[in-house]
């Protein structure tokens, strides 16, 4: 009897240390294929952008050398300075401003209100509206397109900052990402701001933004990455060059038989690109948290 005992225990302990060794054999693979997904993204994305930031460096002819050089033999910044007198990118980079600023600030705000009141005010049709905002975000840009230009040209807001600036005033996006972050912020915090007297906007401002931080921040990024590389609204609702934006103005780098010096045209991309790389770079560290913790509660 002891001896059929010890034999089930030893079965038993070789069945383990046998699955053990195949979950770690498992594991391992699975951190291996994870790790190339990694290195595979990286490459997809970050190759085109270190060409565009080489490319600017260097002369037409090495260029179009094949096979490529991927580090520049005669670097030159002549590029730079071509581009940016090929086109107006001042006034390019002053319109772009403009708009990304107003429209940034504009969506983050009504993101807010909209959200916190979805979240901390009861009023009849709460979750209606909640739908209302989900399915905004199902439909295409493009589909407003001819009803924004419609609209703005019976407003006489063609070719104005107020043309390029109202269609894209809100965002369902926004609204829905800090709905979900005030969903996870404890209502202890607010019930006892109420006993103490604060009313929703002091409520809203020293506690609900504050701690939804990282998610707004994240708003803004977005609302700004979409709003500086704008390329089609900008395009149809101007007329003058005086209105374009940076988009725009490298698009205008190419000659109408679709011809170009790519020298220049990276230089003139990196003059749309640089500043949005910088905010990431500065904001990046909210970014997960805010998408993150967002999705913690539906």
């Amino acid at each position: 009897m002891d001896q059929s005992v010890e034999f089930q225990r030893d079965i038993a302990t070789r069945q383990r240390s046998s699955w053990r060794a195949c979950t770690l054999r498992h594991g391992w693979i699975w951190h291996m294929m994870g790790y190339a997904a990694i290195v595979l993204s990286v490459i997809v994305i970050g190759l085109p952008i270190y060409w565009m930031l080489i490319a600017s460096f260097k002369t037409s002819r090495e260029i179009y050398t094949v096979p490529p050089t991927w580090i520049p033999l005669n670097p030159t910044l002549d590029n730079y300075p071509a581009a940016w007198q090929a086109a107006p990118f001042a006034r390019y980079y002053i319109n772009s401003i403009i708009v990304t600023l107003v429209t940034t600030i504009s969506k983050m705000t009504l993101a807010v209100l909209t959200a916190y009141a979805l979240v901390f005010l009861r009023f009849p049709g709460k979750n209606i509206v909640f739908l209302i905002v989900l399915a905004a975000l199902m439909v295409p840009a493009q589909i407003t397109i001819v009803p924004n230009f419609l609209t703005m040209g019976d407003l006489g807001l063609v070719n104005t900052y107020w043309g390029l600036i109202l269609p894209g005033a809100a965002t369902a996006f926004g609204t829905f990402l800090m709905r979900q972050y005030f969903m996870t912020l404890p209502r202890e915090v607010f019930e006892a701001a109420e006993i103490d007297g604060a009313g929703h906007m002091l409520r809203l401002w020293t506690i609900a933004i504050p701690l939804a931080m990282p998610a707004l921040v994240t708003t803004g990024l977005f609302a700004v990455v979409n709003e500086w590389n704008e390329f089609l609204w900008p395009l149809i609702i101007t007329s003058t060059e005086d209105m374009r934006t940076l988009p725009i103005g490298v698009a205008r780098l190419l000659d109408q038989e679709g011809l170009a010096r790519w020298g220049v045209v990276m230089a003139g991309t990196m003059f749309v690109v640089m500043p949005v790389v910088l905010l990431f770079v500065w904001s990046q560290r909210y970014i997960v948290e805010g998408i993150a913790s967002g999705a913690v509660k539906g």
